[in-house]
């Protein structure tokens, strides 16, 4: 089986307190999120959001990006750096200051593009300090704000997935002319073809690490299939060494739909390698009908967080009925179900203990952890 696409490797994070990451070569494909609200000195009041970078760590996000509009916000991101073990990037526009401001703290990586961030000299001054503290760049192209000339042709007849690539050339020339290669690129459209056919050419003119994501995919379900139709022919093909499915809902969400684009596409012939493997817990469930004796929707919102956190290579089946219990289960390493008014907790297929609805959590909990 083929390997696919090899990029050049990129760390991020490796401070004192920071663990690395890294991406690129055949590490792993990164998943990582986007905090969705703004931060302000508030957040440190308690210790609230430290505790959800931490949950979010262990559910799956290997990186974190926060937008960074100002020099306060630069200020407070960087307080936070100090404190947490999660590598957090900076997403930057239009101000090299802030660049240069947030790289005082253990940043772990930095998201610009060189082409709004100011003139030449300030461009210069970003990538040397970026170069002495060994911090990496991502250039971020988008559909939506290509340079007003590829816009045009565009409209002349110009493809936008060419469109998008030749943008992403022109950041690359920066970066080249002044000697800069500890970076990434991410190109990124809300067209499900022009994502994947962008990211085949540019994955053949250069071999930094790519960052793949449809942009502006929607809420939940529509980003959630968007995404999953982008990413799963390029991460078969070996392009794509780190992503984030971008979506109007939770970031929990996009870290558990990256955790399960990467399953699926390791399940997928072609060019799948062991880049796209992950060790933990795969949830098995169905979608509950009139037969269910047993809240499944319920109980596997009550449970996805703590089974997706915890670090065993095993199946879990959260079941409504006899009818899709045990038997069609059976490939399981535990699952639950209902019978009648009784619930059933199985291992490979066998009932070990048969208990009241009102027994069911506390008895899955001791069984879940005896594997």
């Amino acid at each position: 089986m083929k390997q696919g696409r090899v990029s050049k490797i990129v760390k991020a994070g490796g401070f004192s307190h920071v663990r690395p990451v890294y991406i690129g070569g055949n590490f792993p494909v990164v998943i990582q999120t986007m905090w969705k609200d703004r931060i302000s000195p508030s957040v440190f009041e308690n210790d609230a959001i430290i505790r959800q970078i931490e949950a979010l760590g262990h559910i799956g996000c290997g990186l974190l990006r926060f937008a960074v509009p100002d020099i306060e916000t630069a200020e407070i991101l960087g307080r936070l750096a100090q404190t947490v073990s999660m590598p957090l990037a900076a997403d930057i526009h239009f101000d090299y200051k802030i660049a240069l401001r947030c790289m005082e703290f253990p940043i772990s990586k930095i998201r610009i593009n060189p082409g709004n961030i100011g003139g030449r000299e300030k461009v210069r001054a970003v990538f040397e300090k970026a170069a002495a503290k060994g911090i990496p760049i991502r250039i971020g192209v988008n559909a939506g704000s290509l340079p007003q000339d590829l816009r045009l042709k565009v409209t002349e007849g110009m493809g936008v997935p060419e469109a998008l690539v030749q943008a992403a050339q022109r950041e690359l020339a920066f970066f080249n002319e002044y000697g800069f290669d500890n970076f990434l690129v991410s190109m990124k459209a809300s067209g499900i073809a022009d994502t994947i056919e962008a990211n085949r050419i540019l994955s053949q003119r250069t071999d930094a690490p790519l960052h793949v994501g449809v942009t502006e995919a929607g809420p939940v379900i529509a980003g959630i299939v968007s995404n999953t139709a982008a990413l799963l022919p390029l991460l078969a093909e070996g392009i794509g060494d780190t992503i984030r499915v971008s979506l109007s809902g939770s970031m929990e969400d996009e870290v558990i739909a990256g955790r399960e684009i990467l399953r699926a596409a390791a399940e997928m012939p072609s060019e799948t390698n062991e880049r796209l493997k992950r060790k933990g817990v795969k949830i098995v469930s169905c979608p509950r009908c009139g037969r269910h004796g047993f809240d499944t929707h319920e109980f596997t919102k009550r449970f996805a967080d703590k089974l997706y956190a915890m670090e065993k290579d095993i199946t879990v089946a959260i079941m409504g009925c006899e009818v899709n219990g045990p038997q069609e289960a059976e490939h399981a390493d535990i699952g639950i179900t209902g019978a009648g008014d009784k619930v059933l907790i199985f291992k490979h297929g066998k009932i070990i203990k048969t208990i009241t609805a009102g027994e069911a959590e506390k008895a899955f909990e001791e069984e879940l952890q005896k594997i």
